[in-house]
């Protein structure tokens, strides 16, 4: 990376320990948080959120908004505004990613409270939008807070250890956007092929989405099939052949393999109810084969995938921890601090944290007494400096939310068990105390690969802290709207709804708590899940997305395989690295375009559904039977095969500059 250190009458910035200089020196003032940078990250920030919040319930992914937010600044300021500087754009991307982060957190949490009210009969415990509002605020503010005492051991000190892919990604873009915003141009192509391809199969009902076939004598009690849409094939593109074919590896052990078996043994035993199931083996489909057996083994294999995560992680979490005390309890020292590494002052993150820890306990329809607080407060601060260390190393794709998320649900449970708070009281307490942590875990990953970007550009740490707070701040308005809209419309996958959004992190941790505080947790085949987990591991092969793929359905892990897949080919068929680095990034932009203009589609569907009667009525009378008819399903093929290869073709034209 280029630094801008020669410009006129600026003092030359000082160097770091590492004698790392910025971008921007530290004596150079550029403008950073101005009005036309606030305002636009702010709308990116509330754009992808909820684009993520609809991705995340349906098919329990998020894509990262900070690349495209860069991306998407640098062309939209520059065609605005003739003067545009690198710490504006950074300011941009620092407030719009905070909307994905925040997405992540709530969608993997909250929606536990809507599945107990349809599935746990005597259980009602609304959450209203203003409570989501808040809760995403406190967790926020707790994960952004709790981070900021670590930047300069982490950011800083730790700059040659720790990559921050993600941040770094985004410093390399903003620093290219002073030489033109052409890469621009392949996101908002997708961004349009993305919203063509989703209104035309979702929003007019022309084709089926998901065309499967169900074998009713070979292999009874299997399925193929593919959810055929614009935004599984970016993800599959983005994430890449290895973790898609372990998705995919899942998929099939668990609807190609187990399930027919369960279907064989079930056929020896016609009239036997074996539960959890409610009807006999024998009489099952595929999906009910899933819904009361299989989804309960990707239970237990996500679980151990999460804690082999942690212990993989531990001696990076001790030094952490410790790194991240000792930075709390230490002075900033006398003298003049240059811009580049000032910070919040140490006392407004005391009184805010504090402030925070009083509203929580506040908060009504938490059930969060002082223990509770306590626990959330403990969990966070633990976890926060966790996840910034985790995500330094690995990005923030791989970090282990879910992991996190557990262990925090699990001790709680116990401890409050052991103090006699039990059923649905002790449920509520439990997973408010697990969203609270698991949005800071999500925020705080965000604000560190934001801080990084900044180290890189010379940006104003402070500016970049405050200003994700407005990030966190505009989301959150949105988060509560958005979230209740989608599961009032579409509703959560239960099995009295088998048809809803799966959400399936939230089903996890619904499952996990309401099983221990309860003592109905069905532990035979989440336990065979563990041991399935465990096998992976043991053949030296990362488990988590192997776990994810036994429990989401075959048809969603088919899409991203083909994604995967097609990243794979646009590698191998490069004339050299240099033409693969090009051609790979083309396919990510236009990828991660795909991925935002079919969710941003979903949530316009979910937002018709909620206020139309009539427009809900047309969806649910053409959802299985579209316009197309019995070409419905063949229809879906070949448009899927089509954005395939206009996909291919995009990451070859050389008319897209990148």
């Amino acid at each position: 990376m280029a630094h801008r250190n020669d410009m006129p009458g600026s003092p030359e910035s000082p160097a770091s320990e590492s004698g790392f200089k910025p971008y921007v020196a530290a004596g150079t003032r550029l403008p950073e948080a101005t009005a036309k940078a606030i305002i636009l990250g702010a709308l990116i920030s509330i754009v992808f959120g909820a684009a993520n919040a609809y991705l995340g319930l349906k098919l329990g992914m998020t894509v990262s908004a900070s690349i495209p937010a860069a991306v998407i600044s640098m062309a939209v300021l520059r065609s605005l505004f003739r003067k545009v500087t690198v710490l504006e754009n950074n300011i941009v991307q620092t407030i719009g990613s905070a909307g994905e982060s925040l997405a992540a957190g709530v969608i993997f949490t909250i929606p536990a409270f809507f599945i107990w009210n349809e599935t746990l009969p005597g259980f009602h415990h609304e959450v209203s939008q203003m409570q989501i509002v808040l809760l995403s605020l406190l967790g926020g503010a707790l994960g952004i807070l709790f981070m900021i005492p670590l930047r300069k051991y982490l950011v800083e000190r730790e700059h040659e250890t720790l990559a921050f892919p993600e941040g770094t990604a985004c410093a390399e873009i903003i620093v290219a956007g002073d030489e033109g915003g052409g890469k621009a141009r392949s996101v908002f192509l997708g961004i349009g092929i993305g919203v063509a391809h989703k209104v035309m199969m979702t929003a007019s009902r022309l084709w089926n989405e998901s065309p499967s076939y169900e074998f009713k004598k070979f292999l009874k009690g299997g399925y193929v099939g593919i959810d055929a849409t614009a935004a599984l094939l970016g993800v599959g593109y983005i994430i890449g052949p290895r973790i898609a074919s372990l998705m995919m590896g899942g998929a099939v052990l668990g609807y190609l393999a187990i399930g027919p078996l369960i279907a064989y043994i079930g056929g020896f035993i016609p009239d036997t109810l074996i539960p959890p199931g409610d009807i006999p083996i024998a009489e099952m489909t595929a999906s009910q084969l899933r819904n009361n057996y299989i989804k309960y083994l990707g239970v237990g294999a996500v679980a151990l995938g999460g804690f082999v995560s942690l212990i993989k992680s531990l001696p990076t979490i001790v030094h952490s921890f410790g790194a991240g005390v000792k930075q709390l309890m230490g002075g900033r020292g006398n003298g003049q601090v240059p811009r580049t590494d000032q910070d919040i002052p140490m006392s407004v993150v005391l009184i805010g944290s504090v402030v925070v820890a009083l509203v929580i306990w506040a908060l009504p329809g938490t059930n969060l007494h002082f223990l509770g607080v306590l626990l959330a407060l403990l969990f966070g601060f633990f976890f926060v400096v966790v996840a910034a260390r985790i995500v330094g190393l690995v990005g923030s794709s791989s970090s282990p939310v879910s992991g996190m998320t557990i262990a925090t649900l699990l001790v709680t449970c116990l401890v409050l068990l052991k103090l006699g708070v039990s059923g649905a009281a002790g449920m509520i307490t439990a997973m408010s105390v697990g969203t609270i942590v698991c949005i800071a875990v999500c925020m705080s990953g965000d604000i560190a690969q934001d801080l990084k970007t900044g180290y890189l550009l010379g940006a104003t740490p402070k500016t970049q802290q405050w200003m994700e707070f407005v990030g966190l701040a505009a989301s959150a308005v949105t988060m509560g709207f958005v979230v209740f809209i989608l599961a009032k419309s579409f509703g959560i996958q239960t099995p009295q709804n088998p048809n809803g959004l799966l959400a399936p992190q939230a089903n996890v941790m619904a499952a996990i708590v309401q099983g221990v505080m309860t003592g109905n947790l069905p532990w035979g085949p989440i336990m065979v899940g563990v041991m399935l987990g465990a096998a992976v591991e043991l053949v030296g092969v990362s488990s988590l997305p192997f776990a994810i793929g036994l429990y989401l359905p075959l048809s969603l892990s088919a899409p991203i395989m083909i994604g995967g897949l097609l990243s794979l080919l646009v590698r191998r068929t490069a004339r050299n690295s240099e033409d693969a680095s090009r051609r790979n990034e083309k396919g990510i932009l236009f990828g991660s375009g795909l991925v935002a203009g079919d969710a941003l589609i979903g949530v316009s569907v979910a937002f018709l559904i909620y206020v139309s009667d009539g427009y809900r009525t047309f969806y649910e009378r053409n959802e299985a039977a579209p316009l197309a008819g019995d070409f419905g399903p063949w229809l879906s093929l070949v448009a899927f095969a089509t954005l395939v290869g206009i996909f291919w073709i995009m990451t070859r034209n050389r008319k897209v500059r990148a």
